[in-house]
């Protein structure tokens, strides 16, 4: 716990570096960690013989990164997914049958981590860039308070079969974390925002535990501990941001189709 701890302490100067910079630092951030977190994937699947493809999900990264520099436009996304499925299925077509289970991950892989994670980008090009700390909000701090609710008052599973040590009061405890945390931030940093950010703030606490859930979910199938060590205390980068990759587009597609 104290490793987590001194892990999480030191990572936060970082972090809020990056998102204040912005720009090319925060675009560049995002694609080493999506690299990152597609390799870790792909690996927990090699456990069980199953081999997506590295080159094309590091590919996809990069494409990503390029076409949506200077900002997101729906025709050059549209031949991003293009590009992703001609490369998987050229893949089929020059290898072998059982190519077809691995390729299908390799998708998956693709758009579960590398979409879903450069929604961070997305958001800070959108007319509410500031909306970016609510992701990292709604993903940490619901982390934080579920847990030390779940030490004290935890009582009643939540998914026994998925993640053992999450209860339902800790459940509770960081939506209810999570809202307030929300309100507070709307209240110094965006306060025209206030009834918005209390609903996103609610609602992507349920969204960034479902996250939690779905990388737990991959990690009990293949038969790992953590996705990877390369933070102390924490795993790996999906161990870390596994719920950020469902807060980001939550906050993006709530910003772009309810505050407009």
């Amino acid at each position: 716990m104290l490793v987590r701890i001194i892990s999480a302490l030191l990572g936060i100067p970082l972090l809020l570096f990056v998102v204040i910079e912005g720009g090319i630092f925060l675009k560049v951030s995002i694609l080493i960690l999506a690299i990152l977190g597609i390799d870790e994937f792909f690996n927990a699947f090699h456990n069980i013989n199953i081999k997506p493809s590295k080159p094309i999900g590091i590919i996809s990264a990069i494409l990503l990164t390029l076409f949506t520099y200077n900002g997101v436009k729906i025709e050059l996304i549209m031949f991003w997914f293009f590009l992703n499925i001609f490369m998987i299925l050229g893949c089929i077509l020059l290898g072998r049958k059982e190519e077809i289970l691995s390729s299908g991950i390799t998708a998956m892989g693709i758009y579960y981590i590398v979409f879903f994670m450069f929604h961070i980008n997305f958001l800070a090009s959108s007319n509410y860039p500031k909306l970016l700390w609510l992701v990292f909000i709604t993903a940490f701090v619901t982390d934080t308070f579920a847990y030390f609710t779940g030490v004290f008052f935890g009582k009643t599973k939540l998914c026994p079969n998925i993640s053992p040590k999450k209860t339902v009061e800790g459940s509770v405890g960081g939506i209810l974390g999570c809202t307030a945390i929300s309100g507070i931030f709307a209240n110094i940093v965006i306060p025209e925002l206030f009834i918005h950010c209390l609903i996103m703030g609610f609602i992507g606490s349920i969204i960034a535990q479902l996250g939690d859930l779905t990388a737990s979910m991959f990690k009990r199938y293949v038969g790992i501990k953590d996705y990877g060590k390369i933070m102390p205390g924490h795993g790996g980068v999906l161990d870390r941001f596994d719920s950020i990759l469902f807060t980001a587009p939550l906050i993006f597609y709530y910003t772009i189709l309810v505050i407009k």
